[in-house]
């Protein structure tokens, strides 16, 4: 029986049915493969996949400069993205994918060629790109060729100091690049400084790196002169005598000089190979002990060796005998010194470059010194303020009253606590300074009349009850800031626009408090020369001061005006405290470091004198800080010296710079 061949039965042939499972299969394959993405950013990114995705800092560089300098504007999008560890390799077909988190946990894909979303996907996909902080900071440095021209000016300041922390020669192009289009002045005035820095070092041309020295010399910028200073370096070199060593020489040292002295010279010859080793003494000893024979060292007696002479001996013998290096004399010293020249010289090639760099540097030395004596001019300017705020109330009531008030210090105490207060109700710190001042003057005043009706009064012309009445009264404030406000510290905080300073250049600057401060010294001085010469508390005072006898004859209540004069002198002191508590530590202790600059600046200036107290507080905080700028390592020292200089100042005017005339002249 015959059956017929059904329409679908495989044919039997072997190579037909090979050929068909393989038709077959690719078809499947066709079916079931992604469509590929082949663009230029994917193209780089896949050429580069074996570097990034091994993450590895010694060999990263490559994949990195590929991407920069592939000329594509979307690769600042992928190494910002590397950067911030959003990249994400795709693990289906390894495509390289910027992501974002859904709030379900899975992720957001963007492509890097048109930042288009291409699809929501879940985490287990995707491999995170994790970059170290060492990758990260090569991307940025990477990344600084395309943010110096970024529309964000914060992109292009964040540049500009990636550049500073890093700079390198491949930036100097794309800096040079960036700066004809640059529309903003600031971030104009850093590409231009920053662009004369690196031409400096960087720029293959002679006369271009000369031309960008000249053009910033004598500039105060410590960029400036740490630029110039590697260009600078020398290196001692060594050349045989008659013959000058191929390089740039900064100077020819002669050995024996404070230069270079014989023994260092003799050293460079040996580290040069130039000449034999010096024998030590340990070395001289140690070949000794290695040649001990039966006792005997070079046929002298081990016993024998017991001064360096007999030692030096024994090992010329063994030297003589090739058993030990012979020994360098002075004379071996001299003969190789005279066979050879030393020189400096700069590691920088260029002559013409270190001349220029020499020349730049040392005239903006001169003006770093120049600027140097303006900030220590405004620094004993500030401080003379601070001490005649602190004085110019002491000088008052001592010059009228010829009272010494130790508590003084404790009304400029009374004074910084009462700010403080203020401003636990007032969170306003600009108000709350303006109401602090009246406040504490108050407070002040009141504490002072109360202290001179209660004790002062009593002991007039009595200077050593006064004293030692006074410092109690001190002691007792104290104690009693203490049992209010605590042993801590309290914070008296300034306005915002007194923070920071103002910065005349890279070497001279003063801080906006102590600004503030110098102001309203100039405010008090005129306060107290209208009070003294236009008003007739300031008539009576001026009377009192000079003859209080007169003055009670002609109807003047001196007792009154003793009680007004010292509350305004103590009132005085708080606002003063006020000042010094916006930038010194407000404690129950304040007071006593003012307390003797504020005497101290009474005497020297001439008491009861306002301007001998301006005149006395500027030389007071000019010595303190010339001394600590002298030695500025030790503060207590100028402390000291300042007390002997007031000590011998006074043995030649003992009446202060502006002597009063009247009782306290008399006294």
């Amino acid at each position: 029986m015959v059956i017929a061949p059904s329409p679908f039965d495989l044919p039997e042939s072997p190579s037909l049915m090979k050929t068909l499972l393989l038709a077959a299969l690719a078809a499947l394959l066709l079916t079931n493969a992604a469509p590929a993405q082949t663009t230029p950013v994917q193209d780089i990114l896949q050429s580069q996949s074996d570097l990034i995705m091994k993450s590895s800092r010694r060999t990263i560089g490559p994949a990195i400069d590929a991407i920069a300098d592939s000329g594509l504007p979307q690769m600042q999008s992928v190494l910002e993205a590397w950067r911030a560890k959003d990249m994400w390799q795709r693990k289906s077909d390894g495509l390289f994918f910027a992501a974002s988190k859904n709030d379900d946990g899975t992720l957001k894909l963007r492509s890097f060629e048109d930042n288009a979303v291409v699809g929501d996907v879940a985490r287990n996909t995707l491999i995170q790109l994790k970059p170290n902080s060492g990758i990260r900071a090569m991307i940025a440095t990477a990344l600084v060729q395309f943010q110096l021209s970024d529309p964000d000016p914060t992109k292009r300041h964040a540049a500009l100091d990636s550049i500073s922390r890093d700079p390198d020669a491949a930036l100097l192009a794309p800096l040079r690049a960036s700066i004809n289009g640059e529309d903003d002045a600031a971030l104009l005035a850093r590409k231009t400084r920053l662009n004369n820095l690196m031409t400096m070092t960087y720029d293959p041309d002679e006369a271009s790196r000369v031309a960008a020295i000249n053009a910033m010399a004598g500039d105060l910028g410590l960029d400036f002169r740490g630029t110039l200073n590697p260009l600078l370096i020398t290196k001692m070199t060594v050349a045989k005598t008659g013959t000058t060593p191929d390089a740039n020489v900064a100077a020819q040292l002669t050995p024996g000089t404070d230069a270079l002295s014989r023994s260092a010279a003799y050293a460079i010859l040996v580290d040069a190979g130039l000449a034999p080793p010096l024998v030590t003494q340990d070395a001289r000893d140690d070949a000794l002990r290695a040649n001990i024979v039966a006792g005997y060292v070079a046929d002298t007696p081990v016993a024998q060796l017991s001064t360096e002479a007999k030692r030096d001996a024994a090992y010329d013998a063994l030297a003589a005998q090739s058993l030990a290096a012979p020994r360098v004399t002075d004379t071996d010293i001299t003969v190789r010194l005279s066979e050879h020249q030393f020189f400096e010289v700069y590691a920088e090639p260029s002559p013409a470059v270190t001349t220029a760099a020499k020349a730049a540097l040392a005239k903006s030395e001169s003006r770093v010194a120049a600027s140097q004596m303006v900030d220590l001019g405004l620094d004993a300017l500030s401080l003379a303020s601070i001490y005649f705020l602190a004085a110019i109330g002491l000088a008052i009531t001592f010059g009228v009253m010829g009272v010494i008030n130790m508590a003084h210090g404790e009304f400029i105490m009374l004074g910084a606590y009462t700010g403080y207060v203020v401003q636990l109700f007032v969170p306003n710190h600009t108000l709350s300074i303006i109401i602090a001042v009246p406040m504490a003057f108050a407070v002040t005043f009141a504490a002072g009349v109360a202290l001179e009706r209660l004790v002062i009064r009593w002991l007039y012309h009595r200077p050593l009850e006064t004293l030692l009445a006074t410092f109690g009264v001190s002691i007792a404030l104290q104690q009693l800031a203490k049992n209010i406000f605590g042993t801590q510290a309290r914070p008296l905080t300034s306005p915002t626009w007194l923070d920071g300073a103002w910065a005349i250049n890279d070497v001279v600057s003063i801080s906006y408090i102590r600004i503030a401060i110098f102001i309203l010294a100039l405010m008090f001085l005129g306060l107290f020369l209208f009070i003294m010469r236009r008003t007739r508390l300031g008539l009576e005072t001026r009377a009192a001061t000079q003859n209080p006898r007169m003055a009670s004859s002609m109807g003047i209540n001196t007792d009154r005006v003793n009680m007004l004069t010292f509350g305004l002198g103590s009132g005085i002191a708080g606002i003063a405290g006020v000042a010094i508590g916006l930038f010194a530590k407000v404690t129950s202790e304040m007071g006593g470091d003012y307390i003797v600059q504020s005497f101290m600046t009474v005497v020297v200036g001439g008491v009861g004198n306002i301007w001998g107290t301006l005149a006395g507080a500027a030389m007071i905080g000019g010595f303190q800080k010339g001394v600590e700028w002298l030695n500025p390592s030790n503060t207590l020292a100028a402390q000291t010296y300042m007390i002997v200089f007031i000590i011998i100042f006074i043995q030649f005017r003992p009446r202060g710079i502006i002597a009063l005339k009247g009782r306290a002249a008399g006294d």
